[in-house]
């Protein structure tokens, strides 16, 4: 058993909302890897960075991602970050599931966020740093995405709409 459908993208793509409502619709299961971090180690993820740093952060990551991939069976929202883990490229890549990139611009990104201290990789100057993570990490989502879609100024249930009739389309071809 592994995924049906990943959903990668920067934060404020709104790959947890999207993706709860993907799963509904879809009568699948729906799990967000940031919460199962945050359950696993009873922090917040801004805490988890606070208290043990990013590179921690990243190794406890890459090991429930790499563990959810292959034992959930559903949709799955990423962390924003997650993808940059050659390890879970790789196993996203030879699952065969559908690899959903959320685009958004920072300007419909920023209201979405609030950029908080609750995103602890947007602190000093938040605007900055989040084009500057995008422009780090978006030629990876291309790279691994079957499906990229822009989520710009469209509704939840209008991009579940488009989301489910192209992974429908994928699925008969």
């Amino acid at each position: 058993m592994s995924i049906d459908i990943a959903l990668i993208g920067p934060p404020g793509a709104g790959k947890t909302s999207i993706g709860k409502a993907l799963a509904k619709s879809l009568a699948m299961g729906f799990q967000d890897t940031d919460k199962l971090i945050e359950s696993q180690l009873q922090k917040s993820i801004a805490e988890i960075f606070i208290d043990n740093g990013e590179p921690y952060f990243r190794q406890v990551e890459e090991a429930i991602c790499l563990e959810a991939v292959d034992s959930f069976s559903g949709v799955l929202s990423l962390g924003g970050g997650a993808v940059l883990s050659p390890a879970v490229q790789r196993k996203l890549s030879s699952t065969g599931c559908t690899i959903i990139f959320l685009d958004v611009s920072l300007a419909v990104a920023a209201p979405r966020i609030g950029f908080n201290r609750d995103r602890p990789l947007l602190l000093n100057n938040p605007r900055q740093q989040w084009q500057s993570l995008m422009d780090k990490r978006r030629p990876v989502y291309e790279s691994l995405a079957t499906i990229a879609f822009n989520v710009e100024d469209k509704s939840v249930t209008a991009i579940v709409s488009e989301l489910v009739q192209e992974v429908g389309q994928r699925a008969k071809n």
